[in-house]
């Protein structure tokens, strides 16, 4: 075995028999014992020298016993001198003491606060860009509040009409209590919307809008300034709030804020992963360059992924941590447990992304680059997240009958049972395929089983070519697949493990490109779940920096110059790109249902119920806070049964079956709209066309909405009527 010598990192081959040392003097070696080549210690690695290598080695330390004696010695002096000489002496002490940290830090950690100005840099530049887009899509800052409130379509206006509930009550518990017992969102049902809806995002920022208000209340200091806009063409004018003291602004700076700390974190990520700053930028860059296809942010900041997704950011940085270093800490357990919880607790989706990976590292640990216990530490962490959202959901069935909580039990079995069942098993790929196919078919079965038991029913490359992101991340993912088929034939071949280790066995990267391949196939699925894919393809483009992976290339071109012509290539389409979302400029404006909405508020009681198309039905709960009977989040099967009736006014049935079931469900108001029963944006598309399909006994009569559009009489009462909609009442005899 080579030794490494007292003078240099690099490592001698070992001496035939007679031959003098490279660069050694004949005399050196005669007389003298031939060196031992080293303590031997077990897995065949080398006897390291203690206190650290280089040239001059560590520095020894004087024996404790010296070290204590003389301090010793100092302090009796001390006190012999009196409280002013202990004092001088202390003073003494603790200004070296400062000194000596002072010094560390800046020369320790000087590149590391450098890399945290990057960051922050980063941050306040992705919160700069995403607010100037919201504000130029729709000139928030000008809008009255109904109008802030109608710029909140669909689900987005559900899930803020419940931070508007806690704002308004009374008092927080009041307002919590509001939304646990809620009879408005599907009447006359009573519902616990926070078990229901993820709505967790809302109750902290309501808690802290309250805060917020009541300190600058105190102190009197005012929070928003107000002032009249003349909207010309005949509108009446409307006032219009700025400042942190509006509920609407409020809210959205906040999500704004929170998406620009998600991108000090992509910088910090692939900074870490890539072992270089470099990385880093990259990674901020593509995700700059195809900002489009990254995020949405900008233009639907209520949704959940934008809560949510930051922490994921934060978990894969902290789960490619501990894959990285050799011993897992408590800190970095607990620190991904609660980065766990924040991901999933306000996001129904987040289900789906950690079964992928928790399947990718599976699959790494199989492959033998991580042990199992490391695993088993990861999955115990994933376990407990689980239960505390599953607690916090108030026993939210959906999280435990998932294929997640599934994967979690069967990889866990799996691992234990494997050294017991599989002992006997010499072919290590028959081993893989056993474990593969245990895992396939004990997720599908579990989560068949927790379902039944629980009785749950629940049913692009071309921008990324234009912008090099696409083949940037090809060829990084083609080396990470070379070098890991190597070292899987070294495995196979049974090559001594230290060999293997000097070879590639970069399980964080390898789990990384897993990981990419999951978030494909998600994408290929779900079309709105490419915003996993696009960001980790940013993070994956920052490996170009690995010296691990493209160190052969650094010594033929220095990083930095590979780096900045990648990105000028880039800046070609990416600057493109850029300009034109920053070319997006508009107003938002929506007379029609201004005027529904503010009919709804004069001419109808408060506990009058509505039903309609289900993103009108969140504007009439936001702005008016009447009951509805079915909204946009229809993930539960029972509401998917309740807007079919909703929606059967768009059938070809009769009108008097359709009266009947919509007394059902205690309707008074149906709110038609004309767009939904012409719009036709493809042969077969159309809501009358697509009921055929559905009920094919009627197929061939007259829409109902064509009929009401026409003459309501006699089972229906038009009581509104504009361009868009009209409203019909619904006599109950």
């Amino acid at each position: 075995m080579a030794v490494p010598s007292r003078g240099g990192n690099k490592e001698s081959p070992p001496l035939k028999p007679g031959q003098r040392s490279p660069g050694g003097s004949p005399r050196s070696g005669r007389g003298r014992p031939a060196r031992s080549p080293g303590r031997q210690v077990p897995g065949g690695a080398r006897g390291v020298r203690k206190g650290g290598g280089g040239r001059r080695g560590g520095r020894s330390e004087p024996p404790r016993g010296c070290r204590e004696a003389a301090a010793a010695g100092r302090l009796r002096d001390a006190l012999g001198r009196g409280p002013l000489g202990l004092l001088r002496v202390c003073g003494e002490r603790l200004r070296v003491f400062v000194d000596d940290r002072r010094a560390f830090v800046v020369k320790a950690d000087s590149k590391i606060w450098l890399t945290f100005i990057m960051a922050a840099f980063a941050g306040v530049l992705h919160w700069c860009h995403i607010t100037t887009l919201f504000e130029n899509d729709r000139h928030f800052s000008h809008l009255s509040t109904l109008e802030r409130e109608m710029a909140f379509r669909t689900e987005m206006g559900l899930y803020y009409s419940y931070f508007k509930i806690i704002i308004e009550a009374p008092s927080f518990w009041n307002g919590l209590w509001a939304i646990m017992n809620d009879r408005l969102t599907e009447y006359p049902l009573v519902i616990n919307t926070l078990q229901r809806f993820n709505l967790y995002p809302e109750v902290v920022l309501a808690s802290w809008y309250r805060i917020y208000t009541a300190i600058m209340d105190f102190l009197g200091v005012p929070t928003k300034t107000c002032w009249t806009v003349n909207r010309g063409k005949g509108l009446s004018p409307v006032e219009s709030c700025e400042g942190l003291g509006d509920p609407a602004s409020f809210y959205v700076a906040v999500i704004f804020l929170l998406n620009g700390l998600m991108m000090s974190l992509f910088f910090l990520y692939g900074t870490y992963l890539s072992g270089s700053r470099l990385g880093g930028l990259i990674t901020v860059m593509c995700f700059f360059f195809n900002h489009g296809e990254c995020t949405r942010v900008m233009w639907t900041p209520p949704l959940r992924e934008s809560f949510s997704y930051p922490f994921l950011v934060l978990q894969m940085l902290l789960l490619t941590y501990i894959l990285r270093i050799p011993n897992i800490n408590t800190g970095s357990l607990i620190a991904l447990c609660v980065s766990n919880i924040f991901f999933m607790l306000p996001w129904q989706f987040a289900q789906f992304v950690l079964l992928t990976q928790i399947a990718s590292l599976f699959a790494v640990c199989i492959m033998g680059y991580i042990d199992s216990c490391k695993l088993q530490k990861i999955l115990s962490v994933h376990m407990v997240s689980l239960v505390v959202c599953f607690i916090l959901m108030f026993g939210n069935s959906m999280l435990l009958t998932s294929y997640y909580a599934a994967s979690l039990v069967v990889i866990w079995g799996i691992l234990e049972l494997s050294p017991r069942v599989f002992k006997r098993c010499r072919s290590q790929v028959y081993l893989w395929v056993i474990q593969g196919c245990a895992w396939l078919f004990g997720t599908v079965t579990l989560k068949y089983l927790t379902s039944l038991a629980f009785g749950i029913a629940d049913d692009t490359p071309v921008r990324y070519t234009k912008t090099l992101l696409l083949p940037l991340v090809l060829v990084v993912l083609g080396v990470i697949i070379k070098k890991a088929i190597k070292y899987l034939r070294w495995t196979l071949s049974h090559t001594g493990q230290y060999e293997r280790e000097e070879r590639f066995n970069q399980g964080e990267v390898v789990y990384h490109a897993l990981q990419l391949l999951a978030y494909s196939v998600l994408a290929i699925l779900i079309m709105r779940l490419k915003l996993f894919l696009t960001p980790h393809l940013c993070v994956m483009a920052s490996l170009v920096c690995s010296k691990q992976l493209f160190g052969w290339l650094f010594c033929k071109i220095q990083p930095k110059t590979l780096v900045f012509a990648i990105l000028a290539l880039m800046a070609i389409e990416g600057s493109a790109n850029l300009q034109t979302q920053w070319n997006i400029m508009g107003e938002f404006s929506n007379l029609p249902q201004e005027e529904l909405l503010e009919w709804i508020q004069v001419s109808t009681r408060q506990d009058a119920v509505f039903a309609g198309a289900m993103p009108t039905m969140a504007s009439v709960k936001l702005s008016t806070l009447r009951p509805i009977v079915n909204h946009p989040h229809y993930e539960d099967a029972g509401l998917r049964a309740r807007t079919k009736v909703v929606y059967s006014m768009y059938s070809r049935k009769p009108a008097k079956e359709v009266k009947r079931e919509l007394i059902k469900l205690g309707v008074n108001y149906y709110i038609l709209e004309e767009s939904l029963c012409i719009s036709r944006k493809k042969p077969g598309c159309s809501m009358p066309e697509i009921w055929d399909v559905e009920d094919p006994a009627n197929s061939g009569r007259i829409p109902l909405c064509t009929l009401m559009s026409k003459d309501s009489r006699p089972y229906f009462i038009t009581v509104f009527e504009n361009s868009n909609y009209r409203v019909l009442k619904i006599p109950y005899e």
